[in-house]
């Protein structure tokens, strides 16, 4: 097992003008992490995209990783618009810790407008995961809360080189509901969403139109959680916890 340890972002009381790397799937996600203080790397939901990326990506320029963005859900009370401070990141037979003083200092506060914030852990996959099924095998497997395509490569890049890591997580899809073949399918290489795949299969099949308008719902639910977050992560904010 691939225990990795992080440390908090902020390294005691010594300032680092550096900026802090987030690591998103979507350019969605990107747009809502970007500004002063940030740099961001967008894998268009690509796990090798995003090795690449990072592999060519110097880690002496940054102060720490974080991991932002949509997820899946993994365990069946949370719902689209939760909110997910990873405990840890688990891909098979690996485990990362996420960095527990920066986990702290984003759910300790006056609260997020009501939102569904919990600590869990967060399972890491090279392939996006769809049915209820897959779901709740993955959910049993790992013991993750949610499950998204970046942050066990973000977590086991942070670890190589010796950088905090933590992850922020939002559910899109929850855990019971199937996500549709036409919205994973649909995603550019830049991270944008491809319309005209959209419309096409949903003129082969209009039964799906349901699930899509669903997930669609969902997915802007989710980023509009997400926007909420933005502050968090330079210390511009607070969370309040739930348990799980």
């Amino acid at each position: 097992m691939n225990l990795g340890a992080a440390t908090d972002i902020s390294a005691g009381d010594t300032f680092d003008p550096r900026p802090v790397l987030i690591v998103t799937g979507l350019v969605q996600e990107a747009r809502i992490a970007a500004g002063p203080g940030m740099t961001v790397i967008c894998s268009s939901s690509n796990p090798r995209q995003l090795r690449t990326l990072l592999a060519g990506f110097d880690p002496s320029t940054v102060r720490g990783v974080i991991s932002f963005g949509v997820a899946g859900g993994l365990d069946p009370s949370l719902e689209s618009g939760d909110v997910v401070v990873a405990t840890d990141v688990v891909d098979g037979e690996s485990r990362w810790q996420a960095g527990l003083a920066l986990s702290e200092e984003l759910i300790d506060g006056s609260g997020l407008g009501g939102q569904k914030v919990v600590r869990a852990g967060l399972a890491g996959v090279e392939q996006v995961v769809v049915g209820q099924a897959g779901k709740a095998a993955l959910h049993a497997a790992t013991g993750a809360s949610a499950v998204d395509m970046e942050s066990h490569i973000a977590a086991a890049y942070a670890t190589k080189a010796g950088l905090p890591f933590a992850a922020l997580r939002v559910i899109s899809d929850p855990a019971t509901r199937a996500l549709p073949a036409i919205a994973r399918s649909a995603i550019k290489p830049n991270g944008n969403i491809d319309l005209k795949k959209v419309i096409g299969g949903l003129a082969r099949n209009p039964l799906t139109l349901h699930a899509l308008v669903s997930t669609g719902i969902d997915f802007n639910r989710a980023l509009r959680s997400l926007r909420g977050c933005r502050g968090f992560l330079l210390g511009g904010g607070s969370l309040v916890p739930v348990d799980i």
